[in-house]
């Protein structure tokens, strides 16, 4: 019966660089191959609109998307749901100062007058600021991984920081529209 040897191949080379090579074997690197990824592609569903109170202009999930830079990794669902959320926290917040606008005879964001030291759009501005940073930290809170090592708990901590800055930014933008300053100091 014959005997049979087998022989360790490296894979078929694509590229145009011959595999490297010691003695007629190849070298313990070359035996590797390394998986590079392209990234995630852009999300191709069209997202529709999510229509707000009248006041406020509507919310283009697409909008949201290229402003965070947020791929297809999170689903269109996830993205409406956190808008939606982010927009009602939001004009929960803001509603003594929209009514007191409506009151004025201002119907709408786009009919308020902008103070001459601003510029165009402000208003719609910092009112999608508002939202989006409200979205995005929902969004970075519940991707947190699940993991029982220290590692994943560690990730979690670290998440929770860029959390904070988004709220931080939502608080900001929304103390700019009221005419605020940032930060309220209370003597105890």
């Amino acid at each position: 019966m014959p005997r049979l040897t087998l022989e360790r191949r490296p894979p078929p080379s694509y590229s145009s660089r011959p595999t490297p090579r010691k003695n007629g074997y190849p070298l313990p690197g070359a035996m590797m191959s390394s998986f590079i990824s392209a990234g995630t592609p852009p999300s191709d569903t069209a997202e529709q609109a999510i229509e707000n109170n009248g006041f406020w202009p509507d919310i283009q999930p697409s909008a949201f998307r290229e402003r965070h830079r947020l791929d297809s990794t999170i689903t269109s669902a996830r993205i409406e749901s956190a808008l939606q959320a982010g927009m009602a926290t939001v004009n929960r917040v803001l509603r003594h100062w929209q009514q007191a606008k409506v009151d004025a005879g201002y119907a709408t964001m786009d009919s308020l007058p902008i103070p001459v030291w601003q510029a165009p759009e402000v208003f719609r501005g910092l009112y999608l600021r508002a939202v989006f940073s409200t979205a995005h930290a929902s969004l970075v809170e519940h991707y947190a991984d699940f993991d029982a090592t220290n590692s994943g708990r560690e990730r979690g901590e670290q998440l929770a920081n860029p959390a904070d800055s988004y709220r931080r930014d939502a608080a900001w933008a929304i103390s700019e529209i009221e005419g605020r300053p940032h930060s309220t100091v209370e003597l105890i």
